[in-house]
């Protein structure tokens, strides 16, 4: 049986998600609940932003794995919080894993151009 607040619960996720996205295709970045427009990593050369988005990553990566072991510590910590943050560290190092296949393939068809 679906209940109204579930829908309304989804409907309010996709909302926030559609917003990050806009946010994201405006050059903004997102740091915990606070907003922070990206001009320094735009000034600070390509180098740093791929290590600004690695250490991101990482950081996604360590939430998730602290709240996990706060989870199995028996700790008052919800399970829906606990897989959200399993499943937003998934998936920022998927995209990661990708945009590096493609950065590898990009580098491999340039050496292999006749010169």
């Amino acid at each position: 049986m679906v209940n109204s607040t579930n829908i309304q619960g989804v409907e309010s996720m996709l909302s926030q998600i559609r917003e990050y996205q806009d946010q994201a295709a405006r050059g903004v970045k997102l740091q915990g609940n606070e907003l922070a427009i990206t001009e320094n990593q735009t000034q600070s050369g390509f180098a740093s932003s791929i290590k600004g988005a690695l250490q991101e990553v990482n950081e996604m990566q360590q939430v998730s794995k602290a709240n996990r072991a706060a989870y199995e510590q028996g700790e008052d910590i919800p399970l829906t919080e606990v897989v959200m943050s399993m499943q937003k560290s998934s998936l920022a190092f998927e995209a990661t894993l990708q945009i590096r296949n493609k950065v590898l393939k990009a580098y491999e068809d340039i050496m292999n151009m006749p010169v």
